[in-house]
Formats: C-alpha cells, structure tokens, sequence
C-alpha cells in the first residue's frame, strides 16, 4: 500500500552515453512509477523504464523549455503527492548546473521524502572521452567549474575573472558556446595569455562528438567555421595539449556514422552493442517482432512424440529459445531429447543448444541450409525421421532436400515473425535529411517488411547514398529482388560477421 506522498529520486542521467549511469540510478529508472526527463538525458535509457510507467518529457534545451523550471518543480511534487515513486532523470549529474538544487528546496517545502542519485557530469566525462585529462602532473593540479550561460550585459559579474584567469590551471566552461567571444574576452583582459589552449567538445561521450581546438586568439573562428553548436563544453588549459596524444574515442572507424538495426528489438542488443562499440550511432527500427505460433498444437504433438525422432534440426537461436519454451512448459526438461542427434545453423545457434546443455552433432562450416544438406550427405539418413522446428516463414529448401536424401522431415512452425512500424516515423525523417549512412538486414524478413514500410514512390530518393549491409547472400538476395543496391554482404553469417565486414568497408574507403 502507498504512503499519502510518494518519493522522489533526483537521479543523474549521466553525459550522454547511456553506459555510464550508475547502477543505482538505473535500478531508479527501473522501479519508477513516473519518469521525468531532460532533453540532454540519453533516450536509450528510456528502455529501462517498466511498461506501464507514466513518462514525461520535460525538454530544457539551451533556452527552449517544454516546461518552466517552476513548472517542473510543480510537476515532480503533483506526481508525489499522488503517491508515485518518481525519477526526475536530469542530464548530466543533479547539482553540477543541473538546477537540482532547486528542484530539491521544491521538495523539502512541500514536505516530499526524496533522494539524490549522483551523475557523471559532462565536465569530466567529455573531456576524458575527447583525451583531454583535466589534471596532469606535468601540467596543472587545479580545475575549476564555471557555468558558460551567465548573461554578458548583467553589470556584475558573479565569476571572479581575475581569479579564475590568473589562479586556476583547467577551466572547464559549462553551456557556453553562445557567450564564448564573451569568456574568451574576459580571460584575455584578466591576464590569461592569447596563446592559452582551448578545446569545445559538442555531445560529448556520444557518436556525434565532435571536438574543435585552438587557442583563446583563434577558437572564436575556429568555432564559428565548424558551425559548431550547443550542447558544448568548454576546457580552457594548457593540458588541451594533451588531445593529440590521447584522444581515443573518436578515431573508432565507425565514429559519426548513422545506422539503422532492422533486427527485432528482443535481439537487437549484440548488434546495436557491437556498433555503438565502434562508434556509430544506431537507430532501432525493428521491422519484425518474433511470436510464437498461432496455432501450437504440432508443436506440442511433436514434443509429445520425441521418442520417434532420430534428430533434431534447428536454423536459428529463435527456433532454440521457442522449442525449449514450449517443452518447459509441458512439464518436461532436455533429458526428453538426450535420444536425438542434432543439427544446427550457425555458431550461435550451437552456443543456444549448448546453453540447454546438448553438444550439436552437425555444426556446418557454412551458416547456411545448403550446408546442413552437404554435412548429411555423410550421414545414412534414408528412413529416419527428422524434426525441424523453426520459423513459419523459413525457405523449403531443407525439408525439401532433405526429404530427396529419404528422410521423413517434420517441419513445424515453432514461431512466427510479423511486421511492425517502431520508430517509423523518425526512420522517415532521418532518410528524407539524408542522416542514414547505413542500413543493417539480419533475415530476408527484415529486408521485405523494412521495404514495406517505405512509400513506393518515395523508395529511390530515400535509399540514395544509403549503403546496404546484409548479414548473408540469402538476405543480400532477398534486398536486390526488392531493388536495394547491396554494398555489403558479411562472408561470415552472423552478427559479428556483419560488424566487421561494415568496419571493413569503411576503413578500405
């Protein structure tokens, strides 16, 4: 039963990439009844929230608010009184800029329990992710914080100039790209010397960081020439220096690029994870969800009748994960299949059935069904019964082949695929901006529904300079039918296989 008022968390979201949450703040975003964010607190962190909790965007973007800082601070006590436990997620860290502290005095006038879950603020994570050490023994050991976005025709300054330009070693300036002619004046004036380094680092610790150097004379038009715009920091110090040696994240050979994951969402995470690893910034647009059957009862007559087969096919992790479901759920564990040989596709497929704990029989060279066929071929399969649970929509190339060599194959749908639209709309626009470099295909399935979403008349402009990256001829197949030009098509079969022929192409080009 709740309490009369609910609690709320004062979580920091971190800089940007959504890896570097503390656990406790995502167990916040987890448990949250509602959850209240920022423009600058990464979306991805938006799939940790439960399904039925209430979410509300709140914006604060340079200036352009969806809700007022008083409203906002109406909002997260309305939602507590109501009995709610709710996370109000800021970018960043909560008292760095954040305006957390206000949001906390809100609170404790109103009488609400709350917590305040620290962030990593972009004032050290930026910097650390652009190779830029704020401290440095051979360099400086102090560093200061100094808010950007103080207004330069207020007649007193609350920023000691004098102080900070004479007598700290590392200044880092926060949301300060609109006033930088005006910091970088004041610095000079106070006796800090033209010829100091300067770094501005926008969407730091993100695949569109992007960092511009120079020195307080030049950064002004250096800035101005790379139409570089906020969100941005700004690292006044002679440790600046220090970027040519160190800087690491983005000289990734996927830094900057734009991809779309057409994989279902449930399995999407090693791909999206392998990408982002390499520094692009992915796109989920699953176009395929994965279901069981509609109709179970052959699947469950062929589970009850185990004992007959000789072996046990499986074409994917998905006809692993739907057959082992299903025979858990009558009641029967893998000691009902410890009579059967077994085949599999692909090495993830025999790391699924190894996780059941049966070692495969047949693991072909090639991630294919023609080479399940070839690896038969050596075996005496005339009269034996064969079971081959997998997708309703699979190619009939295996049972047909199969059944060619004399073996009696029962194909049963062990679950099904259907279209889905997520994110279809974003997918749009970002085409129509030219914003997508490439597009990923896991499965014939993905391709035909990826191309149904697409207005047919629209079909050749959109895909214009977009590459295509398919996980296998099979799929490549697929997308040239349906008039996608293939760029690259993975010579090994799997999601890794995929990720590294896309990082081939780009560091051959």
């Amino acid at each position: 039963m709740k309490t009369v008022n609910g609690k709320i968390y004062l979580v920091g979201a971190g800089p940007g990439d959504p890896g570097l949450i503390t656990i406790k703040g995502l167990d916040c975003i987890r448990n949250a009844d509602v959850l209240i964010y920022d423009f600058l607190a990464s979306p991805l962190l938006l799939k940790h929230v439960r399904e039925n909790a209430e979410i509300i965007y709140v914006g604060k973007k340079g200036g352009d608010h969806t809700l007022s800082q008083d409203r906002i601070n109406a909002l997260i006590v309305e939602k507590a009184r109501e009995g709610l436990n709710v996370v109000r997620l800021k970018g960043g860290d909560p008292f760095i800029f954040g305006r957390g502290g206000e949001e906390a005095e809100a609170l404790i006038d109103a009488g609400i329990p709350f917590e305040i879950v620290p962030g990593i603020t972009s004032a050290i994570a930026a910097p650390t992710y652009a190779g830029i050490p704020l401290t440095h023994r051979k360099f400086t050991s102090t560093v200061a914080f100094v808010t950007g976005h103080e207004d330069p025709t207020k007649e007193e300054s609350s920023i000691d100039w004098a102080a900070i330009a004479s007598g700290i070693g590392t200044i880092v300036f926060l949301m300060g790209v609109k006033n930088l002619p005006h910091i970088t004046g004041q610095l000079v004036n106070h006796g800090m010397k033209p010829d100091t380094p300067v770094a501005l680092i926008r969407w730091g610790t993100t695949p569109r960081q992007v960092t511009v150097t120079g020195t307080l004379e030049t950064i002004v038009d250096r800035v101005e020439a790379a139409g570089l715009k906020p969100p941005a920091i700004i690292i006044v110090g002679h440790v600046v220096k220090l970027r040519e040696r160190m800087k690491w994240f983005e000289n990734r050979s996927l830094m900057g690029k734009k991809i779309v994951v057409t994989r279902a969402r449930e399995q999407a995470s090693e791909l999206v994870q392998i990408l982002t690893d390499l520094g692009a910034e992915c796109l989920e647009c699953p176009t395929i969800k994965v279901r069981p059957p509609d109709d179970v009862t052959p699947l469950d007559e062929a589970i009850e009748a185990l004992s007959e087969y000789d072996w046990l096919v499986f074409t994917s992790v998905n006809g692993v994960d739907f057959f082992f479901d299903r025979l858990f759920q009558k009641g029967m564990d893998v000691r009902a299949v410890s009579n059967l040989h077994t085949a599999v596709i692909g090495p993830a497929t025999e790391k699924r059935l190894f996780d059941f704990g049966l070692k495969s029989d047949i693991v072909p060279e090639s991630y294919r069904a023609e080479s399940v066929i070839e690896a038969f071929r050596s075996e005496n399969i005339t009269g034996k019964k064969i079971l081959l649970p997998r997708a309703k929509e699979a190619r009939p190339i295996l049972p047909v082949e199969l059944t060619k060599m004399g073996a009696v194959v029962d194909e049963i749908s062990a679950y099904c695929t259907h279209a889905v639209q997520d994110n279809i709309d974003e997918l749009l626009s970002e085409l129509e901006n030219k914003a997508i470099d490439i597009i990923t295909f896991t499965s014939s399935s993905t391709v035909t529904n990826f191309k149904a979403l697409l207005p047919p008349e629209r079909f050749e402009n959109l895909m214009r300079n977009v590459i295509i990256a398919s996980i296998g001829p099979v799929t490549a197949d697929t997308a040239k039918k349906l008039g996608f030009h293939v760029h690259i098509v993975a010579a090994s079969y799997t999601i890794p296989g995929l990720c590294q022929a896309i990082q081939q192409h780009f560091d051959e080009l």
